[in-house]
């Protein structure tokens, strides 16, 4: 598919009324078409089942750089998938994003779509780790919010609980940062967590709680 004509079937489906409310509300600068999540989720439905995994890649990048806010949310949206294979395209591209991330929307869609990839190979865990110590409020954010299935597993492998303690380790070095998007992703890790593991998330609170801004400790320790 051509990057022109799956940019005018987001505008196609879209409502220029809802553009400016969209704009206000994300308030990064850059156009926003008015199309909505449900009519952008059919879309990248349809181009999935249609492409292969390399026609993706090259969609999808396209869609990146067109720097429209519903294009980055539908090439996230195209490499969003358990499986594929070969994958390694697909990392990269995401991973040449995370940089350019400068709010929570765009960047929760394709950490979704990367989660999958480091998922599928643990060894990606060494590239998230350098995104940690990143100037960048959002690129170290992603480290968290990228690994957020990790959290999730009840019954984790090895390997995956070995990384479950490698993030923990990333989180406790950010509870220093005041960023209000750093303690809720560290929050938001740790309650998570908690469903599966409280011990180990009593554990957290205990040595490093004191530490955390109040509404994140709190938001933490919700469900213990």
């Amino acid at each position: 598919m051509r990057i022109d004509a799956a940019l005018e079937a987001l505008r196609a489906a879209s409502d220029p009324a809802m553009a400016a409310d969209m704009a206000a509300y994300h308030k990064a600068e850059r156009v926003y078409l008015g199309t909505p999540n449900p009519a952008i989720n059919d879309l990248t439905r349809d181009w999935r089942t249609a492409l292969t995994p390399e026609d993706r890649v090259a969609l999808a990048e396209g869609l990146w750089k067109s720097d429209i806010h519903e294009a980055r949310i539908a090439a996230a949206k195209l490499l969003t998938q358990a499986r594929i294979r070969p994958d390694a395209a697909v990392w990269a591209l995401i991973a040449d994003w995370v940089p350019q991330f400068d709010g929570w929307a765009v960047a929760d869609h394709a950490c979704s779509a990367g989660a999958r990839r480091v998922m599928a190979d643990l060894s990606r865990m060494d590239t998230v780790e350098g995104w940690t110590v990143s100037p960048d409020l959002w690129t170290r954010r992603a480290a968290l919010v990228m690994t957020l299935p990790l959290a999730k597993l009840s019954f984790p492998k090895p390997a995956e609980l070995e990384a479950r303690e490698r993030v923990l380790g990333w989180a406790a070095v950010y509870v220093p940062d005041r960023e209000w998007f750093i303690q809720k992703a560290v929050a938001w890790w740790l309650r998570d967590l908690s469903k599966h593991d409280p011990d180990r998330v009593r554990a957290f609170l205990d040595t490093h709680g004191a530490g955390m801004k109040a509404f994140a400790r709190k938001e933490a320790a919700r469900l213990l």
